[in-house]
């Protein structure tokens, strides 16, 4: 069926082609001549946003599903921390000392990319924002292991280009921080979060909101680095003033080392039951 809806119409590719083709008059020069699907002004007008929206969900979501992945580890991290041989380049002290955590990242990801390709790649795909820092350990890790990894990069202000380490063929662009966060944790069967800054904060909490609330299986969700979450917040300042329960402070779990993470990950089944 598929391959006679073929035989009987024209594709995209094809009307875009001959549109192209066309001679050039000023008819053919009005942008209300010009193909709605080709048509750059036309697809960024503000009635446009739901189609975009759209769009940005399903061309991640088919190249994924074509490359076989059925599930992610998530990495969340700061942006700013460096790698230990360039620590001396930091903007401050502290980002300097959270640079052991670079290698912790890149370490975690070559090994949990170790178990992905046992899947032959179908698995455990690391899943990282694409950008520099923690995310560039991430990437990296996936390439010391000898296998792919996922970036989802977004907009900003200032020019971002993704890490070198991020597989060509799974490297994403976002307009829409919402639709990102979907393909963050759409797939993960873990989350990962490492220091990091607003944006960190902001993927940390809408992350454990899903799951408190139950729009998100629950799964191991692991805070690299005790003393420096305790430091920023007091979560138990949230339980004991009853704005979370109890038991929400169970959601996630404090680790420090790579192997760590990967342990509780390899039990996390046993543990669950």
């Amino acid at each position: 069926m598929k391959d006679d809806r073929r035989s009987q119409f024209r594709d995209a590719h094809s009307d875009r082609s001959s549109a192209e083709q066309v001679p050039d008059t000023p008819q053919t020069r009005a942008p209300a001549y010009r193909l709605a699907f080709n048509d750059l002004d036309f697809m960024c007008r503000d009635e446009l946003r739901p189609v975009r929206l759209q769009l940005e969900l399903l061309k991640p979501e088919m190249i994924l599903n074509e490359r076989g992945i059925q599930s992610t580890v998530v990495l969340f991290g700061g942006a700013r921390i460096p790698e230990p041989s360039k620590k001396s380049e930091a903007r401050t002290e502290t980002l300097a000392s959270l640079s052991h955590y670079y290698d912790e990242a890149r370490e975690f990801a070559r090994l949990m990319t170790e178990k992905s390709m046992s899947t032959y790649g179908r698995e455990y795909v690391v899943a990282t924002g694409g950008g520099p820092g923690v995310m560039e350990a991430g990437n990296r890790g996936a390439v010391d292991a000898g296998g792919n990894s996922i970036g989802l990069n977004i907009v900003l202000p200032h020019e971002q280009a993704p890490n070198e380490y991020v597989t060509p063929g799974l490297c994403f662009n976002f307009h829409y921080f919402a639709i990102r966060k979907m393909h963050f944790l759409m797939r993960a069967k873990a989350i990962c979060v490492f220091p990091g800054g607003f944006g960190t904060l902001d993927e940390t909490f809408e992350a454990l909101t899903l799951i408190q609330t139950d729009r998100m299986n629950r799964v191991p969700f692991l805070l690299f680095g005790e003393k420096f979450w305790r430091s920023i917040i007091n979560w138990e300042a949230l339980s004991d003033a009853g704005t979370i329960s109890p038991e929400d402070l169970d959601l996630f779990r404090f680790v420090e080392t790579a192997q760590e993470a990967i342990e509780i990950i390899d039990n996390w089944e046993e543990e669950k039951d």
